[in-house]
C-alpha cells in the first residue's frame, strides 16, 4: 500500500501497522493520532498553523518490544523522512554540544534523497529517451551533414518492403532504428560499450579555526563545485551502462534548487526523528561526574525538540514541527528523572508491554515480514521449499520465551537467536539438496531434536548473540 499521508484515518494507520507489528495497541493508537494530527495541522487555518505543536511521544518499554519498528513503519506509511539517533552517543568522550544538530542534518539529507528519487521518477521517460540516443550514437554514429562517412551503399540492408536505401543518410537512419528496437527488446544487453563515467575526486580538506559542521560542509561543497568534474572511460555492458547513464541524465533533468526547497519543507512538516535510549541520559542523582554530563546532553537536546533553526548545507531548517519520538527501557531510571523542560516536550507517554509466549507465536506467523517468511525467501533462492508446521512455531515461541526469562529479556530479538541455531545446519547443507522436489518440513519433533542442547544448557552463554 502506498503512503497516503493524512488521507489515512487513525484506524487505517493502526491496521497498516498491525501487518508488521504484533500487539502494542496503545502505542499504535497514539502514533496514529500523531500522524493524523500532522495532516490536520497542514489543513488548519493559516493563522493557527504555526501555533499547533506536534504531540511528541515517549515510548517506554524493554528492548525488542517494537519501539523502533513502530516509528520506522510510521515514517514509511507517511512517506516521511526518518532518522534514528541514540541519545547515549552524545555522552561519549569528546562530545560537543552542537553535535545534537547532526540529527536534523541527517533528517534533511533523507528528505533530499526522497525528493530527488521522486523527481527522477517524474523525468524517467525523458531520461530513458536521452540514454537510448546516447547508446545508439555509440553503436551507430549518425552520419555527419558534411557528407563525410560511408558512401558505398552496395552492402545496404534491404527493408521489409524490399526497397533499397537511396543514400547514406537513409541507410544510417534505418540501421539506427533497427538497433533502437534491439536495444529496447534487450537483445543487446550483453554487448560492451565504452562510456565516460564520473569519477569522484579526492576529499577537500579545509584548514582553519573553530567552525561548525554545516559551515565546513558548505565550504567543501562550494570548492568542489568550482573544480572541474573528472571522468574516466569504462567498458560496460549496455545493461550496466543504461543504469549509469540513467542516473547521470536524470540528475541533469531535475532542478536541485527546487529539490532543496521541497526537501526542507518536507523535513520541517513531516519529518520524524527517533531518539533511542533516552533513558541513558536520565539520572536522578545530583552533583558532579557523569550525571552532570547526561543532564548536559538533555539541555543540548532541549532547543532542538522545542524548536530552533539549524543550519544545514541545504539551508536553514526549523525544527518546530518535526515529530520527535523518544524511547527507552527506563530500567535504572524513570521518565521523571529527565529534566522538567524536556519532560514537558513529550506530552504523550506510552508504556509498551513485554512480549508473551503467545506474542512470539504470532510474530512468527502473522507479519508480512515474519522471520519464517524471511527464511523461506532465502532458501527459495536455492530452489528449496521450507515449510514451518504450527507445532514448530509454538515450540520456537516457547523456547524463546523461556530463554528471555532465564537469561536476559531481549524481546523479539531472541527469536533470531533461536531460529539461527535451529536452521544453522540446514543453511549449511542447502546447496547439496536444492534439486530436491520435496519440501523441507520443520515440525515440533525437528525443533525438539535440534534445540535439545540449547534448552538443557542453563548457562546458554555460547548461544547468546
Amino acid at each position: 500500500m502506498t503512503a497516503l499521508n493524512g488521507l489515512l484515518t487513525p484506524t487505517e494507520i493502526v491496521a497498516e501497522l498491525d501487518k508488521y507489528i504484533i500487539g502494542q495497541a496503545d502505542a499504535k493508537r497514539n502514533v496514529a493520532i500523531a500522524l493524523r494530527n500532522r495532516w490536520r495541522r497542514m489543513h488548519a487555518n493559516e493563522d493557527m498553523r504555526s501555533e499547533i505543536m506536534p504531540n511528541n511521544i515517549l515510548l517506554i518499554g524493554p528492548t525488542g518490544v517494537g519501539k523502533t519498528e513502530i516509528a520506522r513503519r510510521l515514517a514509511k506509511l507517511a512517506d516521511a523522512p526518518f532518522t534514528k539517533v541514540e541519545a547515549s552517543k552524545f555522552t561519549e568522550v569528546g562530545y560537543v554540544g552542537r553535535d545534537v544538530e547532526s540529527m536534523v542534518r541527517d533528517l534533511v539529507e533523507q528528505a533530499v534523497n526522497m525528493v530527488k528519487s521522486q523527481k527522477k521518477e517524474e523525468v524517467k521517460i525523458k531520461a530513458a529517451q536521452v540514454v537510448e540516443d546516447i547508446i545508439l550514437d555509440l553503436l551507430i554514429p549518425p552520419v555527419k551533414s558534411s557528407g563525410m562517412g560511408f558512401k558505398n551503399t552496395s552492402s545496404a540492408h534491404v527493408t521489409e518492403e524490399g526497397e533499397m536505401p537511396t543514400n547514406e543518410d537513409e541507410l544510417n537512419e534505418r540501421t539506427r532504428e533497427l538497433f533502437r528496437e534491439k536495444i529496447r527488446s534487450g537483445e543487446l544487453d550483453e554487448r560492451k560499450i565504452e562510456i565516460n563515467v564520473p569519477q569522484n575526486g579526492p576529499g577537500i580538506g579545509v584548514v582553519g579555526g573553530a567552525m561548525d559542521e554545516a559551515s565546513m560542509m558548505n565550504i567543501q561543497e562550494m570548492i568542489g563545485n568550482m573544480m572541474p568534474k573528472k571522468t574516466k572511460k569504462r567498458k560496460l555492458s549496455i545493461a550496466e551502462a543504461r543504469k549509469v547513464l540513467m542516473e547521470e541524465e536524470s540528475s541533469k533533468l531535475i532542478d536541485m534548487d527546487d529539490v532543496k526547497e521541497e526537501a526542507i519543507l518536507k523535513a520541517q512538516n513531516t519529518g520524524i526523528i527517533f531518539i533511542d535510549e533516552i533513558d541513558k541520559v536520565a539520572s536522578s542523582k545530583k552533583g558532579n561526574g557523569p550525571d552532570v554530563s547526561r543532564e548536559g546532553v538533555q539541555r543540548d537536546l532541549l532547543p532542538i525538540v522545542e524548536g530552533s533553526a539549524v543550519n544545514t548545507k541545504y539551508g536553514i531548517v526549523h525544527t518546530d514541527h518535526i515529530l520527535f519520538i523518544a524511547a527507552g527501557a527506563f530500567h535504572m531510571s524513570k521518565p521523571s528523572d529527565l529534566i522538567p523542560e524536556l519532560q514537558g516536550r513529550f506530552p504523550i507517554r506510552v508504556e509498551l508491554n513485554s512480549l508473551t509466549q503467545a506474542d512470539f507465536y504470532h510474530i512468527l506467523k502473522e507479519p508480512k515480514n515474519a522471520l519464517t517468511r524471511q527464511y523461506q525467501a532465502l532458501l527459495a533462492s536455492e530452489n528449496v521449499d521450507i515449510q514451518f508446521e504450527d507445532d514448530a512455531l509454538k515450540a520456537i515461541a516457547e523456547i524463546a520465551f523461556e530463554l528471555n526469562v532465564e537469561v536476559e529479556n531481549i524481546g523479539a530479538r531472541r527469536l533470531h537467536t533461536v531460529m539461527s541455531h535451529l536452521l544453522n545446519e540446514l543453511l549449511f547443507e542447502v546447496p547439496d539438496i536444492r534439486n530436491s522436489d520435496f519440501p523441507v518440513i520443520i515440525d515440533g519433533t525437528y525443533v525438539s531434536r535440534k534445540m535439545d542442547g540449547l534448552v538443557q544448557n542453563r548457562d546458554l552463554s555460547q548461544f547468546i548473540l
